[in-house]
């Protein structure tokens, strides 16, 4: 995925998985299947550093929202640097980075009970 990111002013490219492959491997529900209370199911991004954003399942899956959100663990062809990885959010769509959450520790998946 090429990206630009505001912070710095620089388009790079980016390697890793996207969030949506992950969130699937784990079974959230996606497509024709996401729907009613499935819908207010939000995805917490947490870095080591104590930071932290979230997203709604429905801005991230393809039938919805279709947000496309990058899990990277390389820029450029080369593994993260210690102030961004080892993994990185990348969302290229974002009028500013606030969510390319650098030094990610844990994805969370909070399901309304």
């Amino acid at each position: 995925m090429t990206a630009t990111n505001a912070h710095d002013k620089k388009t790079a490219t980016f390697s890793g998985v996207p969030l949506r492959d992950l969130l699937k491997e784990a079974g959230v529900l996606s497509g024709e299947n996401l729907r009613g209370k499935a819908l207010s199911t939000m995805i917490v991004v947490s870095a080591t550093d104590g930071y932290q954003v979230t997203f709604s399942i429905g801005e991230l899956d393809e039938s919805v929202g279709n947000l496309q959100v990058l899990v990277a663990d390389s820029e450029d062809g080369r593994p993260l640097g210690q102030g961004a990885g080892p993994l990185r959010l990348v969302v290229p769509s974002d009028k500013r980075p606030a969510r390319w959450v650098r030094m990610v520790k844990t994805i969370r998946i909070v399901a309304n009970p």
